[in-house]
């Protein structure tokens, strides 16, 4: 079995304890604040959550993994980009636009989507297309939570989602990388499914400003990228929406984008991965299929051919 429940963890258990009492001292010192916000990390009180039974039995990585090595190219291309830029961005007010074929549209701010919603610690795997891996506290919600109350239409099928665009505090939008703004999708049923939720925090803090506050979409079994980041709006639709990705380059990213070892990137392999926070030399890993999480997703493919639909 990829991996088992558990309910008894702190995130205080999950990381190295030097590193977490560390970084609790600096935010509780007098530069607290000041180091916070230099690193693009709330200076807020710890959120209230309780334990998943979905989550993985591997280690997280630490803290300053998770905030320092990333792709956010709304603030450059750069891994350290988003740590080093984020902190310019304004989360506060954060309405969220929900539309489409759904019962009840609108513009919905952060207290109307938490709203009565219990939110979890999920420490999940997380694979990026480039061939490297972490382990991830998250704090959140299933998506499907947000999507019941919001009413799904009848002839809804998939699930589109868009990042916000804000030029002068993103400075990656200020060129041309990617068409903004950054957008993905889920086929409805992806998105019900209980794995997949809405993250507003990590290691029990609100979400850091570098990793896609305040809220960002997290589906563990496909590549990172599709987990879209800084959401503003949530489209239901009855056609497969366009993904940012898949228009940039048609070939090498598909739609689904699931964890799929026997199916390489045209420049390189996927059947191994390097676990980031493992040092420079330290040996790279066996992926595995839909990221270990094969057991509780297989069956949402059943039939299809995963080198076609990739």
């Amino acid at each position: 079995m990829p991996y088992r429940f558990r309910t008894s963890l702190k995130s205080s258990d999950v990381t190295p304890k030097s590193a977490w009492m560390n970084r609790r001292a600096l935010l509780a010192g007098a530069g607290g604040a000041a180091f916070a916000g230099a690193i693009g990390l709330p200076a807020r009180a710890e959120l209230s959550y309780v334990k998943s039974p979905y989550s993985t039995q591997a280690e997280p990585n630490s803290l300053e993994d998770i905030t320092s090595y990333n792709n956010f190219y709304e603030f450059g291309t750069g891994k350290d980009d988003p740590a080093r830029h984020a902190h310019q961005l304004t989360t506060e007010p954060w309405p969220v636009k929900i539309d489409g074929m759904v019962g009840k549209p609108g513009t919905y701010d952060m207290d109307d989507i938490l709203g009565g919603v219990t939110l979890e610690e999920r420490i999940y795997r997380f694979r990026c297309v480039e061939a490297w891996s972490m382990v991830i506290p998250w704090i959140g919600f299933p998506l499907a939570d947000l999507l019941r109350r919001v009413e799904p239409g009848p002839g809804a099928k998939y699930v589109a989602f868009e990042t916000l665009v804000r030029p002068e505090e993103m400075p990656g939008q200020r060129r041309a990388i990617l068409d903004w703004p950054y957008r993905e999708g889920l086929r409805l049923d992806e998105a019900m499914h209980p794995l997949t939720i809405l993250a507003t925090g990590l290691y029990g803090d609100p979400m850091p400003k570098q990793n896609g506050a305040p809220i960002r979409l997290v589906v563990p079994w496909k590549y990172g990228f599709k987990s879209i980041k800084s959401i503003v709006r949530i489209t239901l639709t009855d056609r497969e929406p366009p993904t940012t990705w898949n228009m940039q380059n048609p070939r090498e990213y598909g739609f689904y984008s699931n964890v799929n070892p026997e199916v390489d990137h045209p420049r390189w392999s996927q059947a191994t991965e390097r676990r980031i926070g493992g040092g420079l030399f330290s040996s790279r890993q066996p992926t595995l299929m839909f990221n270990g999480y094969g057991e509780e997703v297989a069956g949402l493919y059943a039939g299809m051919d995963l080198t076609k639909h990739y």
